[in-house]
Formats: structure tokens, C-alpha cells, sequence
């Protein structure tokens, strides 16, 4: 039988009276303002932006008067990513992925700062005054008149600060997010059953000599309450050696290791207590004095006595506050064993912080009691050690996890720390914010470092948010996405344009949809058969030009009014052999004027019977300007001084008419190696135009490139591309260690960049399949995401031969469903994974 005289409920002992006006109001008449706290990401700041970050925290302390307590409270909470099946537009690939990561665990950071205004008394009170050992709490006076006004502006400008430095966001808590609703628990429930956002449920709590338990949860406490327990010297921020490398520094706080490092529930408590630093100056004083006149019975009085005068000689030669600090990291498990395994995880993070782990069971019930958000002010005295602001700042945690992009557009990466799924728009809120200028990206990765996968998976989730996709590749690498899209729309997307003898590449330039043709697409013809008859160097004439552009506006009439001419080539060539030869003699037009048997001369082998006949009079009905996904492959014509050209006109024709008529519509234009030859077939004004206004037409151009000296020797690359292209994607750099100076300098890294950039692929988690991908926008922000995908996802994109061979297989098996053929190659890999 329960002795019921022994138990006491939370109603006799809470200690918070109300939430009024913004503040949490507790019973001994402390005033707490409460708000919630964004940081930067991880592993995106360096050891200066560590230090201004430093240096605000210290602005914002020393706004607020006597007997404040600054209580940072680090929640981290174990999750799991749930998958949205139910998405309406979810592609095969979407779902799959979204399968990939269901139940993918994670450590949910949430950061919240309490800052309560009390009084001398309360803040030199010990744990025996708790109210967990008081009978009864007798509510007091709250603070009055102009000590409350003071605080509430001492509480605003602290806010202002933080708020204005670009590094944090202080968003205040209302009641609701304190105390909580019918729908929704508050932070209250939350606390007092150690739950996620939305899981809160009140549990028994057993805080005993013994035990601390919340529920079935049990509780371990590590405290950093003695200066014996501190290390020697301590920094804003620590070198990260799984992320560094002899030439960069992957830089951390000084406390990540009890941080996110830390990978298990805990919440790390930050308390500064603010009392009145003369009157501790004073007290020192009279203690140094008396330890003096003790020294001749103890060696420690004399040196405790020195220990006293250096800290009064710093805190008045610099100016420093005197000031009371305590952190400690609370760990909880439902099992015992595991908890011992946390324990030895907790103390393993605090020695690596070089600081000796102590494992409190006296106070544990008392310290998680003032941990309670609003509560600090119960916080027992004889826990906390004298320092000044700045050495307890250090041990304040100083990132957050990686965010999801507010954006609804954008691409899905992942933490490269958890694997958690992350949106990341790198197109359009950086527009909107200013962050760039321009949609343009360039990307660099050498052979084998998932260039090619990495975008795979970014113009696949471009295309099925609606963009308008134009590839020129010259390795195929993008066959396989091309023809799911192809299988997907039944043929009417998905086009796939290359070279081989038996089906070679062909277009038909007079050809659209609707019949029309206005001056951009006139244009377009009139340079693709200047380029036909006149050399790379050899500029046409006036006289000439005037001629053709007459010569295509009357046979686009003529086309028009008489439909049963077929509209390509051949039917231009013999108008022009027959009907234009009759208006220029009609006109006594001179040969040199225009010269038509030189024209048709140059122009035969593009006619029927030609060597060439088989190119500008393609019998398939497609006007490319409709179609979504159109991947042209140049790998067999790179080299082709006749074929390149044209066909790289026609694909910047295509390109620019998409850029001009879809309006509103996201459009992009891919060039992997590609623009090497286009460039050397003198497309170079071509690609300079293209960079420079394409971001006009709610388009961007990607130029994709793995040799360093690409980027070295070529002015194109340099001057238009780089230049052009605010955001800048690259890859595992190890190989190109020792020239990354070289490529620093050109692509305009910043010493965070370099870093950031020379850590890619240096720490990866072996249970995982990925690789890791840095990603720059603007020369601002940036940081490095993993590259994770479904194992469907993988086999479709795979470039190893072994894996396409097996995928070749299963669509003959399969009668060419492709995504019956991945599902079941998917499903037979994972039956053949060990368990």
C-alpha cells in the first residue's frame, strides 16, 4: 500500500504563479522573459565569425542591471524523420526517397533562452531553500514601478542586440508556447516529461537521493560547478580534426562536443548569474585578507590567497564583471544499460572540452527542478563558481542543426552529420534576399567524385517542379534520367538527340507547332545558313544579308499559303534554286551582291542526296520549344568541324526561343564538357550572351567541368562563365590538393569556403551510402550537404558498367518498364544486404 502522506503533487510545489504581459511570473516574485533562439548552421562558421559571435552575447549580458540570471537551455531531442507519402506530386523517385528516410533517426536541436530578473537573496540562496524542500510557496510581491521598467528595457535591448548582429534570431515566447493549449503542449509539458514538440504528456517525476526519473525516463546529471573541474584555458571556438586537413580548419564551438557532437537526449543548461560585482570585488577583498592571515597554518590559504588577487587584479586593471557561471548536461534513457553507455558518452564530450567529468547525484533533483523554464532563480548558489563574462561565453554552444529553406522551390540534400533530409533552395530565395544576382551555376568535380549523380538528382527535382530543361552532354551520363522522363510521358517528353551512323542526329529548322514564325525565329534561320555557307572568320556582306533574310520571309509565305509543301530544307533549297533565282534576275541583282550558284554550291551536301541531307530535314514532327527534357549528346560529332557547328546553333536557338517566349516558366540550360567544343567552334559570344541575360528570363545556365585546367587556361570560363555564375557547386577537391590555391584564386573562395570545400568527404559515415557536395551562393553563404538517394534512385543514375548491365537485363525482363525493372533490382539488392 502507497503511503500517500510521502507524495506530493506538482500543484504544491510548482513554483510559477503565472504567464502575464510576456513574462513568466514565478510564486518568489522573479520576472522571466523567455524566447527562443536561431543559431548559424553547423559546421558553416570560422574561428573570426566564433569570436563577433562571442562578442554579441557579451554586448547583450552586460545591458541587464544586478540579480539577473542568463539560463540558456540546449534541448536535444532524438527524432525520426517522418516520410509525406501523401503529397500529391510526388514522382516515383520522390517516393522513393521519401521511403529511404522514413524512421531515419536525428537529433532535433531547439535552443531556448530564459533571462529572470530576481533578487540578492534568491540568488545567494542554497539547495536546502528550494522550493522542493519548503512545505508551501507563499506568493510575494512582484517586482514594482521602475525596477520592472527597467528590466522589461534592459530585456528589449538585449534583444536588439542579438537580434541586429546577423548571427542569431531571438523570437519571444507567448503564453501559449509556454504553458500550451488544448492541440498543442507547451514547453512546460514538454519539460516535465522530456518530450519533442507535439509528444508531451505529464509523467511522474521521482527526484530522490537515489534517482532522479521523469516517467520511465532516467536521469543522469553531469555539472561543471567547480573551477577544480574546468580546464586550464578555454576558447571561443576548437579545431575540428575529423573535418580538417594539414592545409584547413573545420572550426566548432567550444562546447559542440556537449552539443550536437553529443548524439544522444540531453539537455545542456548555460546559467550566467549577473549579482552586483563591486560587492563580489569587496567580498574577495576581505576573503584575500583573511587567507593571508591564515597562510602560516596551510600552504592552500596562501595560495587560494593568490588565486583571489589575480582575479581581483584582472577584474580591475581590465574592467571585467564579476560574475557566477554553472553548466551541466542533463541525459536520460528508458534503459539502464543504455544509460550507462550515455554516461560514458557525457563524460567522453566533457573530456574532450578538457574538462573532468562530474557526475552530480547529490543535487540532481534540485538542479533539474531550476532548470524548469522561468524557474532559474532557484538555482542553488553553492553550485556555481566566479568567473567573468567572457570565459562563461565560451562554453555556451554556438550552432544549430542544418535548416530546411522556407522556400517552396528547391532541391532535397541531406545533413551531412545525420542524414536527415534537407530542402535547400539555391535558385530563388536567394534572389528574393540579394543573396545573388543571378541563377547561374558552376560546378566543378573531378572523375569520380558524383559530379555527374549529384546532377542527376538536382535536374530531376528541377523537372518535376516544372522546369523547362536543356542538357548538352558528351558522356551520356544523362541517358538514363532522359528516358524514365521519355517512358513516364509516353513519348511526348523526354528527347534524346545524338549521333550514330544508323540513326543520325537530324532537325528541321522550318518546322513549329503552331506555324508561326516572328523575327526571333527569322533570325535564328538566317544565322544557321550564314553558318552553313560562310567560314567561322568570313563576315557576311549587307547586300548578302538583306538578300537571305528576303529569301526566308518569302518562302515562309510561301509555305504558308500553299500547305502542301513540306516545310524544311529541301524545299528551301529549291525555291531558292528555282523561284529566288528568277526574282534576282527579275531584280538585276549582281552576282557579287549575292552570289546564288555559290550559295547553292556550298549548301548541296545539306540537300537531299547530300553527305549531309540527312540533318535539317528531319521527318518527325517536334518543335523542341514545347518539350520539357531535351538532352543533346555531341560525344560522336565534338570533333566534327562541320556537323558542331550547326548543331550547337540549333541548340542555342532552341534555348534562346524558350528563354524569350515561355514567360514566367523556369527555364535552364545544362552544358557539361560539352561547352569546351562549343566554345572552340566560335560559340563563344554565344555562351558570353547567354550567361549575362539569361537571369532576365527566369532562367539560369549551368556550365559542368572536372578538369582543373579548364578553369585555369580558358577565358571563356573565366571572364564570362565564373564571373556569371553566383552560385558555385563543387566536389571532392583531394585530388586537386595541391592546386587548390590556383582555384581559390580564380573562383573567388574565401578562406571559410576553402575549408569548408577541402573537408568534403573527409568524415563519412560507412553505414551510409553518399557523397558530399559543397554548395557557395553569392560569396556569402555556403556549406557542404550529403548527396543521398533511394537505392532506386542509385541504380537509374549508376554510371558503373556492372550496374548497367544488370539495368539493361531487368528491361528486357521486363518488357522496358523501367520502373518495374529499378523496383525489382532495388527490392532483389536489399534481400541480398546483409542484416
Amino acid at each position: 500500500m502507497i503511503n500517500r502522506h510521502k507524495v506530493s503533487t506538482l500543484e504544491q510545489k510548482f513554483p510559477l504563479l503565472s504567464v502575464e504581459n510576456g513574462y513568466i511570473l514565478s510564486k518568489d516574485a522573479d520576472m522571466t522573459a523567455a524566447f527562443k533562439v536561431d543559431m548559424p548552421e553547423l559546421f558553416t562558421i570560422t574561428g573570426e565569425e566564433y569570436e563577433v559571435m562571442h562578442s554579441t552575447w557579451h554586448k547583450s549580458i552586460k545591458v541587464l542591471p544586478n540579480y539577473c540570471i542568463v539560463h540558456k537551455q540546449d534541448w536535444f531531442i532524438t527524432e525520426k524523420y517522418k516520410a509525406d507519402l501523401m503529397r500529391d506530386d510526388l514522382s516515383y523517385f520522390g517516393r522513393a526517397n521519401e521511403l529511404h528516410f522514413n524512421e531515419r533517426p536525428f537529433l532535433n536541436h531547439t535552443v531556448y533562452l530564459f533571462i529572470t530578473k530576481t533578487n540578492r537573496q534568491r540568488m545567494m540562496q542554497q539547495s536546502n531553500f528550494s522550493t522542493l524542500c519548503r512545505g508551501n510557496i507563499i506568493p510575494k510581491e512582484l517586482h514594482e514601478g521602475e525596477e520592472t521598467m527597467l528590466f522589461a528595457e534592459a530585456v528589449e535591448q538585449f534583444q536588439h542586440i542579438m537580434n541586429v548582429s546577423g548571427y542569431f534570431t531571438l523570437t519571444r515566447l507567448t503564453e501559449t508556447d509556454i504553458v500550451g493549449s488544448k492541440e498543442k503542449p507547451g514547453l512546460l509539458d514538454r519539460y516535465f516529461s522530456l518530450s519533442g514538440e507535439g509528444h508531451a504528456s505529464l509523467e511522474d517525476i521521482r527526484l530522490g537521493p537515489d534517482e532522479v526519473r521523469v516517467g520511465d525516463k532516467v536521469l543522469c546529471l553531469y555539472t561543471l560547478s567547480d573551477t577544480d573541474d574546468l580546464p586550464t584555458k578555454v576558447g571561443t571556438d576548437m579545431r575540428y580534426e575529423r573535418l580538417s586537413t594539414d592545409r584547413s580548419d573545420c572550426k566548432l564551438s567550444f562546447a559542440a562536443p556537449v552539443g550536437l557532437l553529443l548524439s544522444c537526449d540531453h539537455i545542456y543548461n548555460q546559467y550566467i548569474f549577473i549579482d552586483n560585482s563591486s560587492e563580489n570585488l569587496v567580498k574577495f577583498e576581505k576573503q584575500a585578507r583573511n587567507m593571508h592571515s591564515l597562510s602560516k597554518y596551510s600552504r592552500s590559504n596562501q595560495i587560494n590567497k593568490e588565486w583571489l588577487e589575480e582575479y581581483m587584479n584582472t577584474a580591475h586593471s581590465q574592467g571585467l564583471t564579476s560574475v557566477r557561471a554553472h553548466f551541466n548536461v542533463l541525459a536520460w534513457s528508458e534503459d539502464r544499460e543504455t544509460l550507462k553507455q550515455i554516461k560514458n558518452n557525457v563524460g567522453s564530450a566533457l573530456a574532450m572540452m578538457e574538462c573532468k567529468p562530474r557526475h552530480n547525484t547529490v543535487d540532481a533533483g534540485t538542479l533539474y527542478w531550476a532548470a524548469m523554464p522561468g524557474n532559474a532563480a532557484d538555482f542553488p548558489s553553492e553550485e556555481s563558481f566566479y568567473t567573468f563574462i567572457d570565459p562563461a561565453l565560451c562554453f555556451f554552444t554556438a550552432e544549430t542543426n542544418y535548416k530546411d529553406s522556407p522556400s517552396p522551390f528547391g532541391i532535397r540534400l541531406a545533413d551531412r552529420l545525420t542524414g536527415k533530409p534537407i530542402h535547400v533552395d539555391i535558385s530563388d530565395l536567394p534572389m528574393q534576399t540579394g543573396v545573388i544576382t543571378n541563377r547561374n551555376k558552376f560546378i566543378l568535380g573531378p572523375s569520380g567524385s558524383g559530379k555527374s549523380f549529384f546532377t542527376n538528382h538536382m535536374i530531376r527535382q528541377y523537372y518535376e517542379q516544372g522546369t523547362h530543361i536543356l542538357m548538352i552532354d558528351t558522356g551520356h551520363s544523362y541517358r538514363g534520367l532522359c528516358r524514365m522522363i521519355n517512358h513516364k510521358t509516353k513519348g511526348r517528353d523526354g528527347i534524346y538527340l545524338t549521333y550514330d551512323e544508323k540513326n543520325p542526329i537530324s532537325f528541321n529548322p522550318f518546322y513549329t507547332e503552331d506555324g508561326e514564325f516572328d523575327i526571333e525565329k527569322r533570325e535564328s534561320i538566317k544565322t544557321l545558313i550564314f553558318t552553313l555557307w560562310k567560314k567561322q572568320s568570313e563576315e557576311p556582306e549587307k547586300s548578302e544579308d538583306v538578300a537571305l533574310q528576303d529569301a526566308i520571309h518569302r518562302y515562309l509565305r510561301k509555305i504558308h499559303s500553299d500547305t502542301t509543301i513540306e516545310p524544311c530544307f529541301n524545299t528551301f533549297f529549291e525555291f531558292m534554286r528555282d523561284e529566288f533565282a528568277v526574282y534576282l534576275e527579275k531584280e538585276k541583282m549582281r552576282m557579287k551582291e549575292f552570289d546564288l550558284r555559290n550559295f547553292l554550291h556550298v549548301l548541296k551536301p545539306y540537300y537531299k542526296g547530300g553527305i549531309y541531307d540527312f540533318l535539317l530535314n528531319s521527318p518527325k514532327k517536334l518543335d523542341l520549344q514545347t518539350k520539357r527534357f531535351i538532352v543533346f549528346d555531341l560525344d560522336n560529332i565534338r570533333d566534327n568541324g562541320t556537323l558542331l557547328p550547326i548543331v550547337t546553333i540549333i541548340i542555342m536557338d532552341t534555348f534562346i526561343s524558350k528563354m524569350r517566349k515561355l514567360k514566367g516558366i523556369r527555364k535552364m540550360i545544362l552544358l557539361e564538357e560539352a561547352w569546351k567544343a562549343i566554345s572552340r567552334e566560335g560559340m563563344a559570344e554565344y555562351l558570353k550572351y547567354l550567361f549575362k541575360t539569361v537571369r532576365k528570363f527566369f532562367g539560369e545556365a549551368v556550365v559542368i567541368t572536372q578538369e582543373v585546367d579548364d578553369i585555369i587556361n580558358s577565358p571563356i570560363v573565366k571572364e564570362s562563365i565564373i564571373n556569371n555564375s553566383d552560385c558555385k557547386i563543387l566536389l571532392d577537391q583531394r585530388k586537386y590538393m595541391n592546386k587548390f590555391d590556383i582555384i581559390q584564386n580564380i573562383l573567388g573562395l574565401t578562406e571559410k569556403e576553402r575549408s569548408q570545400i577541402l573537408s568534403i568527404n573527409q568524415d563519412l559515415d560507412a553505414s551510409r551510402k553518399y557523397k558530399e557536395v559543397w554548395i557557395g551562393l553569392g560569396g556569402t553563404q555556403s556549406a557542404v550537404y550529403a548527396t543521398e538517394v533511394s537505392m532506386e534512385e542509385d541504380i537509374a543514375f549508376s554510371t558503373e558498367e556492372k550496374e548497367k548491365v544488370m539495368f539493361h537485363k531487368a528491361l528486357d525482363k521486363y518488357d522496358g518498364d523501367i520502373e518495374k525493372a529499378i523496383s525489382e533490382l532495388a527490392k532483389e539488392k536489399r534481400n541480398n544486404e546483409p542484416h
